[in-house]
């Protein structure tokens, strides 16, 4: 039996929870997801909160349905392994500080030029465009910010 996402690549650049969590969920319907994971600072996800032997937890639920590989993606070998990998993606998933890849050379513009029909989808706490955008952010303070709290 096929999953409504089978034949469907993700690279998850992602750490912490939202990010990863999006890409866990189009693994559970099939797509092929592939974690990309800094060599010395992997996701914080998985020395976060408890742990049963030796593995978080959160990892567990956050890591599920994916593979994972370590790369370097400020450095330019780095940088050139992940056009390989989005060469035939058909999403990426981010949720660096706005800028953070455009300063890489890993911005929209460049990652179309190496793949046109790439779906990006960038998670950050405040957008990408407007007088907050820089600011770092997670959950809690965005729902702290707009009242839902």
């Amino acid at each position: 039996m096929t999953a409504p996402l089978d034949g469907v690549k993700v690279v998850d650049l992602a750490t912490l929870f939202a990010g990863p969590l999006a890409a866990a969920f189009l693994g559970d319907f099939g797509a092929d997801v592939i974690k990309v994971e800094h060599p010395v600072k992997p996701d914080p996800s998985r020395g976060h909160g408890p742990a049963k032997d030796g593995v978080g937890l959160w990892w567990k639920v956050l890591g599920r349905n994916k593979r994972t590989v370590t790369c370097n993606l400020s450095d330019p070998e780095g940088a050139e392994l992940l056009r390989r990998l989005l060469a035939d993606a058909d999403v990426l998933v981010e949720n660096f500080r706005p800028g953070t890849l455009e300063r890489w050379g890993l911005g929209p513009a460049e990652l179309h030029e190496v793949n046109p029909r790439l779906v990006i989808a960038r998670i950050s706490g405040f957008g990408q465009v407007g007088p907050y955008a820089r600011r770092p952010g997670f959950g809690t303070l965005a729902e702290a910010m707009s009242g839902f709290r």
